[in-house]
């Protein structure tokens, strides 16, 4: 698939979004091949190669009445930070300015010719009377400083017959200005005038507060010449792999890499949300965007700029942008039925009192002019998209990267949640803790042979013991003929003669040897996994390794539970014993041992059906079916591990079981926040559409408080930014 990113010039509100849609969908096989940032003003594309060009979608914007610049264009134009370059940033100033000074000096002028300030704010002049001319041309000017960025969308809007904010203020400013109330309709321009600009404002605060977030790595990098050892700056996408960068204290690290030279802290907040630094040496990874401390190290570069773990997480934050969640649908569809209604509301009544009551058609007409004002869902629109970017941009600040909105509202619902064993609640790097030499074997002679057969695995038990047999200073010579058995364990040749090692019932078909059976009991019941070697005629001896569970396990199941989760579960495919020390040690309410992927997939299911929602909290990779079959999936250990984050629906940027209970909590949060802004706009215009009725609301309050609305559900979203 083809992927086409545009810059909309002209998308400000939801109803543009429709617009937009009905233009270009026939163009790419429906509604469904678009995505729309309306924070960001991007329209993202996906067609078959060569299937649609981007003129022709240009071509289709345009006649909507926008403006639609390949984003790349777009982005390297000056104005790519301006709302709509820089005549429209300052232009918007300027007129808005102009309009008020204009509107100002009419109403003194009104005030002093007809010689009562008070009668004119509260009739519009005296009764019975024409507003001089004088302060009409003053009115006028100001009418025509405040439309004038708003006729030309006004005007777009009655080409493609579906009325928006733009059309309803310039009716209602025509409507007064037919009713003779030329300083109301100045005041509304005014005000529209003003409300948009603090509204383009607002949004451009959230945008800039998510480029903030994602700007944190150096543009150039210094780096040492293999040739000649000098020390050269390039920028960092010229940077090859392998190269070796310098990095002084106080500096940002350019790319990803491992420590050759030096030691330091790193501070990797901008990355993982941990509050204190990591210290590093000769060896550790070091991390794109995060900053140096006290030491200056070298690093060798192992990913180019473009695939650090730091892109990775950039290219996931821009595409959440476009994910819509379960509220933001729910609105678009509400709004679709809500606009019209309320044009039908006003239409009855403008026509019904009158008619019926022999009222006057002026006060009515006035009022349903009031209802056309008001009747526009902008604040409703625009209230959750700017919550949940600004929750987005929070969470990730804290070292969560949630992929899209669903996933944000998602974790609020959670009744349970699943953890892994290995690598989540713990360490994942399990030490060998006991040796228990059979049959006339040492135990460095044991350690020595299974060393020599797991120096070809990668499996954590594996590398365990090799590493136990280096740091005793034993030589690890690999075995011959090393053949991995699935599920069981391993063999290999040592001087000539077959050796297996593996898991203690592998021995005779499952049944245990009296020598050896109770001995692996005990380890077991300590918490060990016990791992046996042997060759054809005899036992070679038994070996037993554990994990560290994490220092902050146990309060991450406690804090759960404080915050209202029903359950929490452990599930692992060790055996029983070791997991009860586990579970015993972290506090969860159920530990499931034993189980296969497709075990762990049918507990998450059945979790699921009673008592509700699931999350569940893995690897992002072994663990990748139950996480898929869970309500919402988290992946520990995200920070160098690219696949987690791709698979996953929330990573955690460190190994923090803390974030989980964080998360839950911001999730709720920002539903809160959402439901609030749905609450208040509805409920302003509610007040309004009551007010109307009885005849009491004026224009220039209806667009006071429709865009004021706007402005202070936008205020209230960027609350989250702070949390």
């Amino acid at each position: 698939m083809q992927r086409l990113d545009f810059r909309i010039e002209g998308m400000c509100c939801g109803e543009e979004v429709s617009v937009l849609k009905k233009a270009v969908a026939p163009l790419v096989g429906g509604a469904a091949n678009l995505d729309f940032d309306l924070l960001d003003r991007r329209m993202t594309v996906r067609v078959p190669e060569g299937e649609v060009d981007a003129e022709r979608i240009a071509t289709a914007v345009a006649l909507a009445g926008m403006r639609a610049v390949p984003w790349t264009q777009a982005c390297t134009a000056p104005s790519c930070s301006m709302e709509e370059g820089a005549w429209a940033l300052y232009g918007r100033r300027l007129t808005c300015a102009l309009s008020g000074l204009l509107m100002l000096s009419g109403l003194a002028l009104q005030a002093f010719l007809q010689g009562s300030l008070p009668v004119v704010l509260a009739h519009g002049g005296v009764e019975g009377t024409a507003v001089p001319p004088g302060p009409v041309a003053l009115y006028f000017c100001s009418i025509a400083a405040g439309a004038w960025f708003v006729l030309p969308r006004a005007y777009a809007a009655v080409q493609r017959l579906r009325p928006d904010m733009n059309l309803l203020m310039i009716c209602a400013c025509l409507g007064a200005i037919w009713l003779g109330q030329w300083l109301e309709a100045a005041s509304v321009t005014f005000l529209f005038s003003l409300a948009l600009l603090l509204e383009s404002w607002s949004i451009g605060r959230a945008r800039r507060a998510i480029q903030a977030l994602l700007d944190i790595v150096p543009a150039t990098a210094r780096f040492i010449c293999p040739k000649d050892g000098d020390i050269e700056e390039k920028p960092v996408a010229e940077i090859p792999v392998g190269t070796v960068v310098l990095v002084r204290p106080g500096e940002k690290i350019p790319l990803d890499g491992v420590v050759l030279r030096g030691s330091t802290s790193v501070n990797q907040a901008p990355i993982t949300g941990e509050s204190m630094p990591v210290a590093k040496n000769p060896g550790n990874e070091v991390f794109a965007g995060t900053i140096n401390g006290e030491g200056a190290i070298e690093f060798r570069s192992t990913k180019p700029a473009a695939d650090t773990t730091l892109s990775h997480i950039i290219r996931l934050v821009e595409e959440t942008r476009c994910r819509r969640a379960p509220t933001e649908q729910w609105i678009e569809k509400f709004a679709r039925v809500y606009t019209p209604a309320m044009m039908l509301a006003a239409l009855l009544i403008a026509l019904l009192p009158p008619i019926l009551l022999a009222e006057p058609w002026s006060k009515w007409f006035y009022q349903a002019l009031v209802i056309l004002v008001i009747a526009c869902p902008c604040s409703l629109v625009i209230s959750t998209p700017v919550s949940i970017v600004a929750g987005l941009a929070s969470a990730a600040r804290h070292g969560v990267l949630i992929k899209g909105g669903a996933f944000l509202e998602a974790p609020a619902t959670l009744k349970v949640v699943a953890f892994d064993k290995t690598g989540t609640l713990t360490r994942g790097r399990p030490v060998v803790r006991q040796i228990v030499p059979l049959n006339d074997h040492t135990e460095s002679e044991l350690l020595a042979n299974a060393a020599a057969l797991e120096s070809h695995s990668t499996h954590p038990l594996a590398r365990a013991i090799v590493s136990h047999a280096e740091s005793s200073g034993i030589r690890v010579v690999p075995a011959g003929d090393f053949t991995i058995l699935p599920g069981q364990g391993a063999k290999g040749t040592l001087d000539g003669k077959t050796y297996w090692i593996g898991s203690h019932r592998m021995l005779a078909g499952g049944e245990e040897n009296p020598r050896y059976g109770e001995t692996a009991r005990q380890m077991e019941n300590r918490g060990h996994s016990v791992v046996a070697m042997w060759c054809e005629d005899h036992v070679c001896g038994l070996m037993g390794l554990s994990d560290e569970v994490r220092a902050e396990a146990p309060e991450t199941v406690r804090a759960l539970k404080r915050i209202g989760i029903e359950r929490t579960v452990m599930m692992t495919g060790d055996n029983r014993h070791t997991a009860r020390q586990v579970a015993e040690q972290t506090g969860v309410d159920e530990c499931m041992a034993e189980l296969l992927p497709e075990g762990k997939v049918e507990m998450v299911e059945a979790l699921r059906k009673n008592p509700g929602p699931v999350a569940m909290v893995g690897d992002g990779v072994n663990d990748a079916p139950a996480m898929a079959a869970a309500d919402v999936s988290i992946a520990m250990g995200a920070m160098g591990t690219d696949a987690a984050i791709e698979t996953a629906d929330i990573a955690l940027m460190s190994d923090d079981l803390s974030r989980i209970p964080w998360l839950i909590s911001h999730s709720r949060h920002t539903l809160r926040v959402i439901k609030q802004n749905i609450v208040f706009s509805l409920g302003l215009k509610a007040a309004f559409f009551a007010m109307a009725l009885c005849g009491f609301a004026t224009l220039w309050g209806a667009i006071a408080a429709d865009m004021g609305a706007s402005l202070l559900v936008i205020f209230n979203g960027l609350r989250l930014l702070k949390q």
